[in-house]
């Protein structure tokens, strides 16, 4: 028998790689795709939950005119979906056709949470309103101060909701209301990067009446009536930006706080003290350092010319760091690479994601939404260092779940939370502590019902060994 000779120069090359190709497309045709390694390539982390398993629901609210919360096919180019459709590849069907088809099935069931899940809150004296955004189903729902859903109910209907396509409102999770006029300032986390604000009396699936495009993960916002400025956080660039509080379209920012000697490390909620000239900021503690050619290209030729956030430190692009938590505190008027004037930062605080902040300078005590440690935090406004808290709310009487917005009502001395975990949002005196229950409650769906907690949901993953589906956010 005559023995084989190796394969040698281009046309050699080809052929192998031809062969290699046909193998793979066979692999990933016969095989069934049943582990997160097979599809991303790498073994799943964490131990996430299945937490439950829902039917395609109708539309949350039908009445706005269905153009909301709609269901997307995942992109046929997507490694999943495109080895789906090998797999369903039909004989003599062309791939077009199969794509079509695919992209037209309505799916077997839905992971969804059904239900507003709370990311801030504000109220509105003058009115006797609070509102609130709902960072689950794109919305800001409206309602009555001194509304209470009584344990049986399943929710309490808002008296006013703006939600839709033309709203422009997705991830929303930072809110101003205008003490004068009492418009709303709701700020996109995520996938829209822009402030909207809207007139007190709106509601429906209407454009807002202005918008400000803003850098991409603006968090929080905080607005300086006497000096007409509004000042927001920026999480993965670590850094405050400050504008006009009239502000739209394009217009730059005046000011920008960033740099190593900030200390700023994904900052979240902040406050201003106008008495005091003080800027407060709460920081989760992740500091990533992104190369500056890269974001510019990520903001597209729409925000080009821009003078958005950039990478000012010395450290290598694409390292980081991670921080403890912090309050970190600014004169109001502080750019560039300004250090804080003090940071509260330390074991004794007993922060853990201190998400939205509120600063009562007429008692001179900053509340903190502390995220995953389920509670209200209050802190004397001069402390400094590592320190613990002067009250804490908590325990299960107070209902109080991954909470993420925090607001105190000056005129009816109450404090207001909003919990992401639960789908409620409750209201305490103003200097409740301890495991005190709510005065009222201000719920979205059935009482005890836990939020999923599906932000911006990723490619997932089936680990098929424990049968979970591991979702990314």
């Amino acid at each position: 028998m005559k023995r084989a000779e190796p394969v040698r120069g281009k046309a050699g090359l080809v052929a192998v790689l031809i062969m290699i190709g046909i193998a793979a497309a066979f692999v990933v045709s016969s095989q069934e795709i049943d582990t997160a390694e097979t599809v991303f390539g790498r073994k799943p982390t964490g131990r996430a939950q299945l937490v439950s398993i829902q039917p395609y629901p109708e539309m949350a609210y039908p009445e706005m005119d269905g153009e909301m919360c709609q269901w997307v096919p995942a992109s046929a180019s997507s490694t999943l979906m495109a080895a789906v459709q090998r797999q369903d590849s039909r004989p003599g069907m062309p791939d077009e056709a199969n794509q079509a088809e695919v992209e037209k099935r309505a799916p077997v069931r839905m992971i969804r949470d059904d239900y507003a899940a709370y990311s801030s809150v504000a109220v509105d004296p003058i009115n006797n309103e609070v509102v609130l955004t709902d960072e689950n189903l794109f919305q800001i729902l409206v309602y009555d101060r001194l509304d209470n859903t009584p344990p049986t109910a399943r929710l309490t209907e808002p008296k006013r909701m703006i939600a839709g396509l033309k709203t422009e409102i997705e991830l929303q999770c930072g809110l101003y209301i205008d003490p004068m006029s009492g418009d709303i300032y709701a700020v996109n986390n995520d996938t829209v990067d822009m402030l909207v604000i809207f007139s007190r009396q709106v509601k429906g699936n209407v454009p807002p009446d202005r918008a400000l495009h803003t850098p991409h993960g603006t968090f929080g916002i905080a607005v300086d009536e006497e000096a007409q400025e509004m000042f927001l956080t920026i999480q993965h660039d670590s850094a405050v930006v400050v504008y006009p509080k009239y502000a739209e379209e394009e217009e730059e920012p005046i000011r920008l706080l960033q740099g190593d000697r900030t200390m700023l490390a994904d900052p979240h909620g902040i406050a201003v003290d106008t008495k005091n000239q003080l800027m407060f900021v709460s920081n989760y503690g992740a500091v990533s350092r992104r190369d500056p050619q890269q974001q510019n290209e990520e903001l597209g030729s729409r925000e080009e010319k821009r003078i958005w956030p950039l990478e000012r430190s010395s450290a290598v692009p694409g390292s980081g760091q991670h921080l403890p938590p912090s309050i970190s505190v600014y004169p109001l008027k502080a750019s560039g690479d300004t250090p804080p004037l003090r940071v509260i930062q330390g074991p004794k605080t007993q922060m853990n994601w201190p998400a939205h902040i509120y600063l009562d300078q007429e008692r001179e005590e900053l509340y903190v939404a502390n995220d995953m440690e389920n509670s209200i935090i209050v802190f004397d406004s001069l402390a400094s260092g590592d320190v613990a808290p002067k009250r804490i709310l908590q325990g299960s009487s107070t209902m109080i779940k991954n909470p993420t917005g925090v607001f105190v009502d000056l005129k009816n001395d109450e404090l207001w939370v909003a919990n992401f975990g639960n789908h409620a949002a409750t209201v305490y005196k103003r200097d409740a502590s301890g495991d005190t229950a709510p005065l009222r409650v201000i719920r979205s769906g059935p009482l005890g019902e836990q939020a999923l907690g599906i932000g911006n949901p990723h490619p997932v993953a089936y680990d098929s060994k424990r049968e979970e589906i591991l979702v990314p956010n």
